[in-house]
């Protein structure tokens, strides 16, 4: 005869699945209004999570058109990116461009934040940012934007050189 201590053997432990539950390759998303183009969001890699929010690990660009949805106002790109879906903010890190086609504004950072409610391009007051116009070269801390980069202010200015002095120092 065998006896046991009485002990009912554990149910096993639940494991929750936390990962993508949708992984896309080679992304193309277009948002459009009444016909017309506005955004154009590419990607290597898309994963979408259950609560809506987006990881592009592999890089992102995202364009944005003029009203007519004809000709490119700006643009953003990031080596990794992450869209929440509750805040719709978009926060892209690695060697962060953002450039105001027609105005030929150059903007370089290591992080930025994109709010597709507000319609503003900003970074944290910590965070170093260089823009370059055609004719100089604006660096500091902390940027405030207007999505298409076409106003735009540096919270704490560190440095304005001319495009000139700018390339002789090696920037």
């Amino acid at each position: 005869m065998l006896a046991s201590c009485g002990k009912k053997d554990a149910a096993p432990a639940q494991v929750i699945y936390k990962g993508p539950f949708l992984e896309s390759e080679n992304v193309v998303e277009l948002l459009s209004d009444s016909a017309r183009l506005h955004i154009r969001l590419t990607a290597p890699l898309e994963q979408i999570f259950e609560n809506g929010d987006k990881l592009y690990s592999k890089g992102v660009a995202v364009t944005f058109y003029d009203k007519p949805g004809k000709l490119i106002v700006n643009t953003l790109v990031g080596k990794w990116c992450r869209y929440d879906n509750a805040t719709k903010l978009y926060t892209m890190r690695g060697a962060v461009n953002v450039a105001n086609v027609p105005e030929q504004q150059h903007l370089n950072t290591e992080e930025l934040f994109y709010n597709q409610v507000q319609q503003k391009i900003y970074t944290k007051d910590s965070t170093f940012v260089r823009v370059q116009t055609p004719t100089e070269v604006l660096t500091g801390y902390g940027l405030t934007a207007n999505q298409d980069f076409s106003r735009y202010g540096i919270h704490k200015p560190t440095g304005t050189f001319t495009l000139a002095e700018a390339k002789s120092q090696g920037k």
